[in-house]
């Protein structure tokens, strides 16, 4: 039997912001989302460091991410919470991202932007911790580090009465994150994309 390593899980700081960059990349190479976005398999890891490394800029509050480390320090896991009032990227940021964007998504962009409209239209208006982003290291799937660095957020939520909503394009997310307390509030897809679903969570007790 393999044993897991043990997992620190803590809160992200500006030094981290490479990092969590790095782990999200690795972790959404088969993300139907990204797939739709980057279609060249062959260019999609050059195209996903490029556009992690745009968000974990652009994100004004890495103190809100959840990072998990294994055993040797290694980070192995991200979560990047938005916290309620601040889910939409600003305006402003959007403009001065105008060059990185282009960088990273090329012939792309208007397919991106597209998608980005989308998500945006079916965001829930109520106030919310958001779970921007969350992934593992691959060799890391199945050890429950995704998990750990949810719970840590989720844990938050709960001591301070706050809800807490996501979106994935992943079937198999769901019932994962179903299990952490979330529901499906509804289904939306993109015209030659994947479907996604909109979750939210009530605080515990509420």
């Amino acid at each position: 039997m393999t044993l897991k390593p043990s997992v620190a899980v803590r809160p992200a700081t500006n030094a981290d912001r490479g990092g969590a960059a790095a782990v999200l990349a690795r972790a959404f190479i088969d993300d139907p989302a990204m797939a739709y976005l980057f279609r060249n398999a062959a260019d999609r890891p050059r195209r996903l460091a490029r556009f992690f490394g745009m968000i974990v800029s652009i994100d004004p509050s890495p103190e809100h991410w959840q990072l998990a480390d294994d055993s040797d320090g290694e980070l192995s896991a991200a979560a990047l919470w938005r916290p309620p009032g601040e889910w939409k990227t600003s305006t402003l940021a959007m403009v001065a991202s105008t060059l990185p964007l282009v960088h990273t998504f090329g012939w792309a962009l208007p397919r991106a932007l597209a998608l980005q409209e989308k998500l945006e239209a079916h965001h829930p208006a109520d106030p919310h911790w958001y779970l921007q982003f969350v992934g593992c290291v691959p060799e890391r799937h199945g050890w429950g580090l995704g998990g750990a660095v949810i719970r840590r957020q989720l844990a938050v939520c709960d001591a301070t009465g706050v809800p807490a909503a996501l979106e994935t394009a992943t079937p198999g997310n769901v019932p994962i994150y179903e299990a952490l307390g979330f529901r499906v509030t509804g289904t939306y897809d993109v015209r030659g994309g994947p479907i996604f679903w909109s979750m939210w969570r009530e605080p515990a007790g509420q």
